[in-house]
């Protein structure tokens, strides 16, 4: 059973929130001035679609996209995004707080992005990783030899 109790998205919206006190408080020095921070925007649009692909093939497969149960899970999903990556979405939830860094402007936000990675390797990947071992196998352990965990 997963350890966690916290979803993904509870992470992602922390990190983001103190990444706007960093920029509002704590501000170390301007990197992007307007307009070129709304580059962060963009950014932010092509990694929400990329979260909302990967979601519809977890949907498509038939198999359950709550990450807290993957006890659930039906099928192993390895194609779109996953192709690439074993983590499509929390790797779109890391771009779109690249991209509110870049959004915000000055360097402080970007403090909060190697620990956002570090959450989310420790108290979702790792357990996740070891349920779907054990749950689909050699599978799954190939996959992992032949997919990196984020690119």
């Amino acid at each position: 059973m997963l350890q966690t109790r916290i979803p993904p998205p509870v992470y992602a919206v922390l990190t983001a929130l103190v990444m706007w006190a960093l920029d509002s408080y704590l501000p170390i020095f301007q990197l992007l001035a307007a307009p070129w921070h709304r580059f962060g925007l963009g950014l932010i649009t092509l990694a929400v679609l990329a979260d909302l692909w990967s979601l519809w093939l977890f949907l498509r497969a038939r198999t359950t996209p709550n990450p807290l149960k993957p006890q659930n899970s039906s099928h192993l999903v390895t194609s779109g995004l996953y192709r690439y990556t074993r983590n499509p979405m929390y790797l779109g939830m890391l771009i779109m707080l690249v991209g509110w860094a870049i959004y915000l402007g000055s360097f402080s936000p970007w403090l909060m992005l190697p620990l956002f990675v570090w959450v989310i390797n420790t108290q979702q990947i790792l357990p996740e990783e070891a349920f779907l071992a054990q749950k689909f196998g050699a599978s799954y352990q190939a996959y992992q030899q032949s997919v990196p965990r984020w690119l």
